[in-house]
């Protein structure tokens, strides 16, 4: 009767499942590595804010030059690409929306007249929102 029972897979051996140990070290494994795949997309989302405002600011300058060309002069503030605040004689514009004035971190670009060696100065403070910083912090500029 013995030998049926082992030929028909009726045995212990065939109801053996996992053990606690075995389910604990599965989940720890999983969690690890949606961690880590977590940190990767979320650290590839910085680096595409960065490369956006790079973008923007080259793009926000070019709508500067085209304001100084349309009126003779330079714009004291952003705020006069959006709407002739300045009251410029020339006005062509808008030449900006107010959503562009901002980074992709929805800080205000830094505007200054004159610039430190050129007309202006144009730039993104970075995530972070102050001046210098490393990384995503650092400050992007009109080059």
């Amino acid at each position: 009767m013995n030998k049926q029972r082992r030929a028909g897979g009726a045995g212990p051996a065939s109801q053996r499942g996992f053990s606690l140990i075995e389910i604990i070290l599965v989940v720890v494994l999983i969690g690890g590595i949606v961690a880590f795949a977590a940190s990767r997309i979320l650290g590839g989302g910085d680096r595409a804010k960065v490369n956006l405002a790079r973008a923007q600011v080259q793009t926000l300058a070019a709508k500067v030059d085209q304001y100084e060309m349309d009126t003779g002069g330079l714009p004291p503030d952003l705020e006069a690409l959006v709407g002739n605040s300045a009251n410029a004689v020339g006005w062509l514009g808008p030449y900006a929306k107010p959503a562009e004035l901002k980074d992709p971190w929805n800080h205000a670009y830094v505007y200054r007249v004159p610039g430190e060696g050129r007309a202006f100065d144009l730039l993104s403070l970075g995530k972070d929102g102050q001046p210098g910083g490393e990384s995503v912090d650092a400050d992007i500029k009109f080059e």
